[in-house]
């Protein structure tokens, strides 16, 4: 899946815990286009993310869910070992680990989680 599709996926999860998720909700998030939206919603839906009909909310699958879970949580895992082990400015930490969720591979990840073990910081699940 690719970054973009990543971040969809990932406001979407967001914006479900608030309520309904809408077209314009997350357009307004994360600043793009109705339209770019819709393109992102169409191939996430055709992956088995989601569901959405046209004029309506989007419903993220139990396989969205799953995926959406997983990347919050990588982000919040790099977020607080950004902060709390190498002693990155929270601002810093949380636009680094955006960032660094995408990339990383599962092995460094893996490696990033025995340290913070070491600095008694919750792993990953």
């Amino acid at each position: 899946m690719t970054q973009s599709l990543e971040d969809y996926l990932e406001m979407i999860s967001f914006l479900a815990d608030e309520g309904d998720v809408r077209v314009t909700d997350i357009a307004v998030r994360l600043k793009v286009s109705k339209p770019s939206v819709l393109n992102a919603l169409k191939t996430l839906e055709s992956q088995g993310f989601l569901h959405h009909a046209h004029y309506s909310t989007v419903q993220l699958t139990e396989k969205g869910i799953a995926g959406a879970a997983a990347i919050r949580e990588r982000h919040r895992f790099l977020t607080i070992f950004l902060r709390d082990v190498i002693g990155v400015s929270p601002e810093i930490a949380e636009k680094d680990a955006c960032s660094m969720e995408h990339f990383l591979s599962e092995e460094t990840l893996e490696k990033l989680q025995q340290i913070s073990q070491e600095k008694r910081i919750k792993p990953l699940a």
